[in-house]
Order: structure tokens, then C-alpha cells, then sequence
């Protein structure tokens, strides 16, 4: 019997990266061992840290965190490349007879990791000239374009984001039609175990709210200028983060630092809605109260460990 498999997944602010490494901790004591991956797509970027709240070597609580730092921001980390290295890590995790902890970041990310999940092929020429015409005309032209051709999809995607936008039109374009909704509930991965964190929706703001202002004390401004020196703006994944694209909007004049503040919070309180609308739907997660000192023990015993 091969070990198990956790997946912890909910908004930001509500403990996930803690929650793991517990987790690990307890299974040591037990005489087991637990390795974290990490499922979220901005994670992976060297130079990253304070936008993403990524949680430094020291607090990492000697557990081997796999999946973070292993991009620099020019390259881009598609949804293809991540279920492809994370199954690879996953695999390598349980033939040392460890226990993979996934932390995960979308619904979509998690479950093209979970679940099967195909990924329509890809045509150069289609993509270069649908980039150009984000260059040129912008993401929001191209999201109302695609309003028009797939409107589903259109309100599943932010009009922020180029990249997305691209790839949603490309699809329409190579099969006549781009699905906005997610596979069927099924996991391509043996002996998975889901688990949601959730939080009442005034203290989720109130979190989200604190940890956004954390981040500018801490010099995420700061931390996009250096990136930007090292080619943050052209890279098609890391610059549309949450959090970036807001602050590199204000380095070039166009927000002040408090209009880019209060937009990351909007944005961030708008992602997880609509992430937990995804997770809610999937019938295969148990949820737990966020913070509860309970749930490692929920969760180690639900999993057989």
C-alpha cells in the first residue's frame, strides 16, 4: 500500500502553509515523514516572497517544501508544466514511503494535479499572433472578445489577465469552443484526501485586509522594483500576480501606492470568492474550521495515519 495523499486547499490568510507543516511535525513524532508541495503557481518564482507570503527557510520548520523557487520570473509556470513536475514530485515522495501534503493554490492548479485532466495541444503561430494583440489592443479588448465567443469563460476569467485571456481564445480558435467549467470529479491520483480550510466571510476580509498591508510595510514595493530589473514585466505568469500587477501599474504612474493597496485587497477578497465557489462544488473536500487545534488530528485520522 502506497501512502497516502493530503490536499489542503481554501483562501489565503486562513493558515494552509501552518496547517502542513503541523502535519509533518505530528507524523514525525509518530515515526512517519511528510513532504509539502506546494500547488501554487507563484510559489515557483525565485525573488517572489512578500507578494506571494511565501514562507521563508526558517519558518518552513525543517520539513522539505518542494515546487517553490525553482523559476525565475521571465519563464512561465503553465498549468501543463505544473502537473506535470508536481506528479513527478508526488511519485518520488511515495516511493520513499513519505507522505505528500499538497497546499494548494486554484481549483484549477489542484485539481490538474488530483484529477484527470487533459489540456487542448497548442498552436505557436495562433498564440504569437493572439500576444501580439494583447500587446497591442490589451487585455481588457481581448476579454470582451472573448465574452462574445465564450461568455462562460469570459466570467470566469479576470479581465486583468493577458495570459489567460490568450489561452482561453486560443482554444476557442483550435477546437470551436473554450469550457469554462472543470472535469468531472475524478482523481487521477490514488488515495487522495481533501481537505478545505474555511473562515466567516467578515474575518476572511479582516485577514485578507491585514495580511495586504503587512506586505507593503514589509517592501513588496520594494520587491517588484528589484524584480522588475530582472524581468518581472515580461514574464507572462509572475507579472499578472495579485499583488504585482497592481504595485508595477503603480511604479509606472499609473496608481498611487494606496489605490494599488486597496486594489489588491479587492482583488484578493474577488479571487478567493470565486476560488471558493469552485471548491464548494467539489463534493470530495471535508471542511474544517480554520484555525482549529483539532484538525491535525482530524486530518491524520481521517487519512488512516
Amino acid at each position: 500500500m502506497q501512502p497516502p495523499m493530503i490536499v489542503l486547499v481554501g483562501p489565503t490568510a486562513t493558515g494552509k502553509s501552518a496547517l502542513a507543516i503541523e502535519c509533518c511535525h505530528r507524523m514525525a513524532r509518530d515515526g512517519g515523514v511528510g513532504e509539502i508541495v506546494n500547488g501554487d503557481s507563484m510559489l515557483v518564482y525565485r525573488g517572489m516572497d512578500i507578494g506571494t507570503a511565501k514562507p521563508a527557510p526558517e519558518e518552513r520548520g525543517g520539513i522539505v517544501h518542494h515546487l517553490v523557487d525553482v523559476m525565475d520570473v521571465t519563464e512561465t509556470a503553465s498549468v501543463a508544466w505544473f502537473q506535470r513536475r508536481a506528479r513527478e514530485v508526488i511519485e518520488g515522495i511515495r516511493a520513499r514511503g513519505a507522505v505528500p501534503v499538497l497546499v494548494g493554490g486554484s481549483a484549477l492548479y489542484t485539481r490538474a494535479i488530483t484529477d484527470h485532466f487533459d489540456f487542448p495541444g497548442s498552436d505557436p503561430e495562433l498564440r504569437a499572433r493572439l500576444e501580439g494583440e494583447l500587446e497591442r489592443l490589451g487585455a481588457a479588448a481581448l476579454h470582451r472578445r472573448l465574452s462574445e465567443v465564450a461568455p462562460a469563460s469570459a466570467a470566469w476569467i479576470e479581465p486583468g489577465n493577458g495570459r489567460r485571456i490568450v489561452r482561453a481564445l486560443e482554444v476557442h480558435e483550435l477546437t470551436g469552443g473554450h469550457q469554462a467549467v472543470l472535469p468531472e470529479w475524478t482523481y487521477e491520483l490514488d488515495g487522495v484526501h481533501q481537505f478545505g480550510l474555511t473562515l466567516e466571510r467578515t474575518e476572511l476580509d479582516r485577514r485578507i485586509d491585514a495580511r495586504v498591508d503587512a506586505m507593503f510595510e514589509a517592501g513588496l514595493v520594494a520587491e517588484v522594483h528589484s524584480l522588475l530589473d530582472r524581468g518581472l514585466a515580461e514574464g507572462r505568469t509572475a507579472s499578472m500576480a495579485i499583488g504585482y500587477r497592481q504595485v508595477i501599474e503603480h511604479l509606472h504612474g499609473l496608481r498611487t501606492e494606496a489605490e494599488a493597496r486597496d486594489e489588491v485587497k479587492r482583488a484578493t477578497r474577488r479571487f478567493f470568492r470565486k476560488q471558493l465557489g469552485w471548491y464548494r462544488r467539489d463534493p470530495r473536500i471535508t471542511w474544517l474550521t480554520a484555525g482549529d487545534p483539532d484538525n491535525v488530528e482530524r486530518i491524520l485520522r481521517a487519512v488512516g495515519l
